[in-house]
């Protein structure tokens, strides 16, 4: 494995909000090829374009699913991506996108994998009486966030914690993480 800047893949980060991760990555110094949403109006687009970063913003409404997706996979490979990184993107990818960046996509997630996958991660939870939430990035495979775990941080519950107070301990949770298991992967 080598280390050298000329050998890493450029990334692809995917979002929908106002990328706080895809805020991470970028301040970790990671190669940021692209910031790519499915939302025009994404506060983390204006961020990525004051921080000078190329940007594809494209609505899937009106075009459906498998042209949107084809535009945003034409969007990445012309930026020369090798690895995508999904920060908060919450539109599920087709099976066929991901077949075709097989191995090469990755995903935060705040919860503790394989523990409450999909959505109201933090208030599943509590509701359970664990002593932990978290997050966990793993990678992106057809079934929703099963595959494969690459690194995972625990957030202890306190008592009157709410789903909000402890979201907001998971995500600095996550901004810790995420940059640190991304370039492990990208140095694979």
């Amino acid at each position: 494995m080598s280390n050298d800047l000329d050998s890493t893949p450029r990334v692809g980060i995917l979002i929908s909000g106002r990328g706080s991760n895809m805020m991470a990555l970028v301040d970790s110094g990671i190669d940021v090829a692209i910031v790519v949403s499915d939302r025009p109006d994404a506060a983390g687009l204006d961020w990525a374009r004051n921080r000078g970063l190329t940007v594809f913003a494209l609505s899937p409404k009106g075009i459906g699913k498998a042209a949107y997706e084809r535009a945003v996979d034409a969007a990445l490979r012309e930026a020369g991506v090798g690895v995508i990184a999904l920060a908060g993107y919450m539109r599920l990818l087709s099976d066929d996108f991901v077949a075709r960046w097989r191995g090469q996509i990755v995903n935060i997630h705040p919860s503790l994998l394989p523990r409450y996958k999909g959505l109201d991660t933090h208030a599943r939870a509590i509701a359970a009486g664990d002593a932990a939430g978290g997050c966990s990035v793993h990678a992106v495979t057809e079934e929703l966030d099963g595959g494969e775990v690459l690194g995972q941080s625990a957030v202890p519950i306190e008592p009157g914690d709410t789903p909000d107070t402890l979201a907001a301990r998971v995500l600095a949770a996550e901004h810790a993480l995420y940059p640190r298991v991304l370039k492990e992967f990208l140095s694979r």
